[in-house]
């Protein structure tokens, strides 16, 4: 019996893989042509649902965009493109530069959703934001990437009780690191 050939899956999660990561518009120009790494235990797309879920420490990393998570599940809509990843986990983490001159922008939380089109993150339970020496933390927290906006709750749906919002603002003029 001839064992199927594995070619077109692995150019489907490639292709899913580049969504998430080549969609940032203003994120480092290097990013989108840098070539992407994937790293995980197990992969189960699905591709009439437009779903690939990589389980197993995940990595996906293109240039300076990185997503890691115990879970990590990318979403197509319609037209084929990447229009959602979720990562869950301990500690999912989503960290990107979002242009030379500014420094890493990170987050962390048990659960990180990136809605591409949006180019919107959602940090959920235990969040945690650092952009440059500006810190927050809560419940949940919402990243706008464009506008550099910044959303805290204290609760949220799928978090237990209520995790006080805290944050550090560094001054203006202040070193970055």
């Amino acid at each position: 019996m001839m064992r199927p050939s594995h070619a077109p899956m692995l150019a489907i999660c490639l292709a899913l893989a580049t969504g998430i990561i080549s969609s940032t518009a203003s994120a480092l120009e290097s990013d989108r042509t840098a070539p992407i790494q994937v790293e995980a235990d197990r992969l189960d797309l699905d591709d009439r649902a437009g779903t690939a879920v990589y389980t197993g420490d995940v990595r996906i990393q293109q240039g300076s965009m990185i997503l890691t998570g115990d879970r990590v599940e990318i979403q197509r809509n319609d037209q084929g493109e990447l229009s959602q990843a979720t990562a869950t986990g301990d500690r999912a983490y989503l960290e990107q530069k979002p242009s030379p001159e500014e420094p890493v922008v990170k987050g962390w939380g048990r659960k990180v959703v990136y809605h591409v089109s949006e180019r919107r993150i959602e940090l959920i339970d235990q969040a945690e934001l650092h952009k440059a020496r500006d810190t927050f933390d809560g419940a949940y927290l919402e990243y706008f990437l464009d506008r550099r906006v910044v959303q805290a709750r204290s609760s949220a749906d799928g978090v237990d009780g209520t995790q006080r919002i805290r944050m550090t603002l560094e001054p203006e003029g202040q070193n970055s690191q």
